[in-house]
């Protein structure tokens, strides 16, 4: 999936906000991974599966219906554009600041190959990591950072 623009031209100031797939073990480290990381607090999250999720994809174009196995395990929406694969990924560590901003430097690599990785361990990842019953519930310190 390319980046997708907005429909809306306006760059949208608010928080950058992560979709991730609400019932994968590899998804749920990584927001559990970029929240310790993430000291600004720059991120907002919201599972696929979930209403708020669902809503910002149709928002952008895509289909409310499909699954997260359907869909990216993370999208990242930033600036009013969706970005997906590893140019998501990449655009995530860039805003932990400090040394994962060097993983920027990913980006160096042809997209096609990063995008290739990135949809090999994306189809693996339930088998790899495993996968929930259903979506993480945050705790209530965390709960405002999720949509």
């Amino acid at each position: 999936m390319p980046n997708i623009p907005s429909p809306n031209s306006m760059p949208d100031s608010g928080p950058d906000i992560i979709l991730f797939d609400g019932v994968c073990n590899l998804c749920n480290g990584f927001v559990q991974f970029i929240i310790r990381h993430d000291q600004a607090g720059r991120f907002r999250f919201a599972a696929l599966q979930s209403e708020a999720g669902q809503a910002l994809l149709a928002k952008h174009g895509l289909a409310p219906s499909a699954g997260a196995a359907e869909l990216d395990s993370v999208l990242l929406l930033s600036g009013g554009q969706l970005y997906s694969h590893s140019s998501a990924v990449l655009r995530i560590a860039r805003g932990l600041g400090g040394g994962w901003a060097l993983a920027g430097v990913g980006g160096l690599l042809p997209r096609a190959w990063r995008d290739a990785l990135y949809r090999f361990i994306a189809r693996n990842r339930y088998r790899w990591f495993g996968r929930q019953e259903s979506c993480m519930l945050p705790t209530p310190e965390l709960r405002a950072r999720f949509l």
